[in-house]
């Protein structure tokens, strides 16, 4: 990945932090930005996590759009605690449907691409990016939650071979392996 892909990262990330005050205000999940990834708060979230973590990559340009998008975020769910953790939630089941079917697929390969893996593991980031804010307060989480996850974990590391960092070399920085392991190996075939 280059400074181009990182920067463009953080221009998706500044779509969705220009939107995010209307998309609160909405019962829609998923919102249209234009021709960037559709906004949702686990997407915002995944891509703030990373270039908060890169931050120091980032000319002063890049600087100062990432300061505005973190307090235009801010701004928007300022005093907004039950509507964040409405759509926080009904975005966690979401992605939790998304990534047990992921990982029903993953069961029914014989070898699993090092790139179809990259693009599923994606909802299992922003799985622990809506947690992380769901567990700071004033938010709460719902117990649930966490049993599907660590069902969901159960599964995949029955099956889980430990190996190098899946996506772009880049990003390791901001997904350390030990509270990051999803996305340090690749699952195999049951039994293999």
């Amino acid at each position: 990945m280059s400074n181009s892909d990182l920067n463009k990262d953080l221009s998706h990330m500044a779509d969705m932090a220009e939107e995010m005050e209307a998309y609160m205000r909405s019962d829609v999940l998923f919102w249209r930005t234009g021709s960037g990834p559709r906004l949702t708060l686990g997407g915002y979230l995944m891509r703030q996590h990373r270039i908060l973590a890169l931050a120091d990559e980032l000319d002063a340009e890049g600087q100062a759009l990432l300061n505005t998008a973190v307090s235009k975020f801010n701004e928007a769910i300022h005093e907004k605690i039950v509507r964040l953790e409405t759509k926080v939630h009904t975005e966690l089941d979401a992605r939790l449907r998304q990534w047990g079917e992921f990982l029903s697929d993953l069961e029914r390969e014989a070898i699993v691409s090092r790139g179809f893996y990259a693009n599923g593991v994606e909802s299992r980031i922003m799985i622990e990016m809506l947690i992380e804010k769901m567990q700071t307060p004033p938010y709460r989480l719902e117990s649930r939650i966490i049993n599907t996850v660590e069902m969901h974990d159960r599964r995949l590391r029955r099956r889980w071979y430990p190996d190098e960092f899946i996506l772009d070399e880049m990003w390791q920085p901001a997904y350390p392996a030990d509270e990051f392991w999803y996305l340090y190996g690749l699952p195999g075939k049951s039994g293999s």
